[in-house]
């Protein structure tokens, strides 16, 4: 099953179906379209910001950055948090924080992200950035001259709002589709089953309209069944959202004429046809629904899910698919955590012992046995040193960086905590819901708190 349940959704109560297009209804590459906008916004650096030439030899490495890292712009790191905002894992430009250096910088700090030195890198489109950031640190530790660290991160994310909004990021997907975009008949299926079962179909995307007919003409449109075009399976389409605005301001829609691509002012109510812009809260008004009959799929944690639950009371699904992987590798390393879980247990049934030979030493004055507490410690130190050997082989399962997404050490992280927050489902990727009915009631398993499991 990959499709995982937060909340309770009754699909037989959910009348409208809006989707995201880029990462959610279209698969990318993800490596081959982070390699190539590290590159581009590279060049952007140089020519746009005047950076050294020299950074245009740095290569992309993908496994340098994942979804839901934090940049400190002050102290230029890229951290690992977890969802109680505490420091996990850091790097100081493509260098490891040591252990002591990020005590002695984070241990008594929370990261708050509404501080502006904080930057959130919560996508699958933000793996360039962190990667960028990483390498421009390190070569102004070694002596580039650059920006100071709350600029570079500056400097970069203007670089590559610049790449997705010149086309030199899009003109390039388009010249070479088969390498950059993923196709996925299932996708096809599933919105058709979706409309043959009364569901209003919906596009909300930050895409361009010409771009997204590229996209969808090239995905969809080979794969349909009961259909001829992809548009005559979404009763709207709306392009250029420029979410999360779209669900916080108020903006008119324009319509799009599909044949020219010309749009024009529009003034009434929002029915079946292509749009651009506009705002959250007249399409649910205009589609006559409530928030709750309506389920939204995107792959942004923030802009798809995050923004709706303060704004509106639409039902939310998150697309992550390095789950993908990620799953592949904790059922390989699962051996290796039932290690690790049944030595922690026995090393804890020791530390008992030792706390009880302490309690009859310092509250009973009862004479210790030192030979016996030194057995025990020694016995702990087996132990300690096979779960270290454990766990040393099931990180190796995972990203030689950062590990787990989903996991800070043995706590939830924090793009975890973001989820199981705003998400009421989340999927590896859209077609896992073929493998249920449009009519099922997703339903959560009861969730085990710790004084739960002293029960059980």
């Amino acid at each position: 099953m990959n499709v995982f349940i937060n909340r309770t959704i009754n699909m037989k109560k959910i009348k409208a179906i809006g989707f995201d297009m880029d990462y959610t209804i279209v698969r990318y590459n993800t490596e081959a379209f982070e390699e190539l906008t590290h590159r581009e916004t590279l060049k952007k650096l140089i020519e746009v910001k005047k950076f050294p030439k020299e950074i245009g030899k740095l290569t992309f490495n993908f496994n340098s950055s994942i979804q839901g890292l934090v940049i400190d712009k002050k102290r230029g790191t890229l951290l690992k948090v977890s969802r109680f905002g505490k420091v996990k894992e850091a790097y100081f430009g493509t260098e490891p924080l040591g252990f002591k250096d990020m005590q002695n910088i984070y241990a008594n700090r929370v990261i708050e992200l509404s501080m502006d030195h904080f930057q959130s890198l919560d996508t699958s489109f933000s793996i360039s950035n962190g990667v960028l950031y990483s390498q421009l640190v390190q070569l102004k530790r070694e002596g580039l001259e650059l920006p100071d660290f709350y600029h570079l991160a500056d400097d970069i994310k203007d670089a590559l709002d610049i790449c997705h909004a010149d086309g030199t990021l899009k003109d390039q997907v388009r010249d070479d589709l088969p390498r950059f975009i993923i196709k996925d008949p299932n996708i096809a299926r599933l919105l058709e089953r979706y409309k043959d079962y009364g569901k209003t179909l919906v596009v909300i995307t930050n895409s361009d309209y010409h771009y997204t007919k590229l996209l969808l003409d090239y995905t969809l449109n080979p794969f349909l069944k009961n259909h001829k075009h992809w548009s005559e399976l979404f009763e709207i389409t709306i392009t250029l959202a420029r979410k999360p605005s779209f669900f916080t301001d108020d903006k008119s829609f324009l319509k799009i004429d599909p044949a020219t691509g010309l749009m024009s002012n529009h003034w009434g109510p929002v029915t079946k046809g292509i749009y651009q812009g506009g705002f959250a809260g007249k399409l649910q008004k205009d589609l006559n629904l409530d928030g709750e009959e309506i389920l939204y799929l995107g792959d942004h944690i923030y802009g798809d899910v995050v923004s709706i639950k303060k704004t509106f009371n639409w039902r939310t699904a998150l697309v992550l698919e390095p789950l993908i992987d990620e799953m592949d590798s904790i059922k390989k390393s699962s051996h290796n955590q039932k290690e690790i879980d049944s030595l922690m247990i026995q090393k804890q049934e020791l530390e008992l012992k030792l706390n009880e030979f302490e309690v009859a030493k310092f509250e009973e004055g009862e004479k210790i046995d030192r030979d016996e507490i030194n057995k025990i410690y020694a016995q702990i130190e087996r132990l300690n040193n096979q779960i270290s050997d454990h766990i040393t082989e099931y990180r190796s399962h995972f990203n030689p960086y950062w590990g787990e997404l989903m996991r800070a050490g043995q706590e939830e992280s924090r793009m975890a905590d973001q989820v199981e927050k705003y998400a009421c489902l989340y999927m590896t990727k859209v077609s896992d819901l073929l493998e249920y009915s449009p009519r099922t009631y997703f339903r959560p398993s009861k969730r085990i708190l710790p004084h739960e499991v002293e029960e059980l």
